[in-house]
Formats: structure tokens, sequence, C-alpha cells
């Protein structure tokens, strides 16, 4: 199966999320400098949203510098989006900002570390995604 590439900050939602998923992954650093993973092969980007009131700030600086590198960002296949629902507009916006910048689609998003409705959800979409995408390529 295709990887998922995720950022999770120090409060470590988005990484229980993702070993909650038991599927192949690879952590970006919390530091923008640290040492970035390298993708061979299609991957989906789950990415929590940190935002001001205003919006500005949404995606992480390691989430930046992963995708500014072309032979990283031409393996993204989609996002899901992560965050807080008290963000009101904001809830989720680094998912839709990477989304139009990267023209993938934005394929759920889910609140903090998630409930168990949202792993078998992630699990079975991730699943149906990845067969219609090996039977639309030639």
């Amino acid at each position: 199966m295709p990887e998922i590439i995720y950022f999770s900050s120090a409060t470590g939602n988005t990484a229980r999320f993702v070993a909650r998923l038991g599927l192949p992954a690879a952590r970006l650093p919390m530091r923008g400098d640290g040492p970035m993973p390298q993708p061979r092969r299609p991957f989906v980007l789950i990415c929590p949203t940190y935002a001001d009131g205003e919006g500005r700030g949404a995606v992480p600086k390691s989430v930046i510098r992963f995708l500014n590198d072309p032979m990283r960002r031409k393996w993204i296949r989609g996002v899901i989006g992560t965050g807080n629902r008290n963000f009101g507009r904001m809830y989720g916006l680094s998912a839709r900002i990477i989304s139009e910048k990267c023209a993938v689609p934005v394929l759920y998003k889910f609140e903090l570390a998630g409930t168990d409705t949202d792993i078998d959800r992630v699990r079975a979409g991730l699943a149906e995604f990845w067969g219609t995408e090996c039977l639309t390529t030639a």
C-alpha cells in the first residue's frame, strides 16, 4: 500500500491517529530543518492546521519545506486535514491550501486525534482511493 506522510506537533494528536491506522507511514520533522522522508511512490499527506485568526501559518513550516521539493511533491495524491472545530472557518485550512497548491483532493478531515469512526472511514476511504487510482492510471 502507498505511504502516508504526516506532520504531528508535540501534542501528538496526528501521530496517535496515524499509529491507530496501522498503515505504512513516515513522519515529517517537527522543526523545518530536520531530515525529510524521500517518498519513492504515491502518498497521502496528513496535516493539522496551525493558523492564527487570519489564517496565517496554517501549513506547518516542515510541510512547506517538504512540498517545496518537486521530487517529493510529484508523489502526493491527496491530503487529509486535521485540527480543532473550535477554530471555525480555520478548521482544516491547511488541507484546503495544500489541495489547491498541489492540485490534489482533500480526502477527509478529522478533529484532534480522531475517533474510531474516523479511523474506520479513513482506512476504507484510502483502500477505495488507491484502488480507484490503480484502475484509472495507465
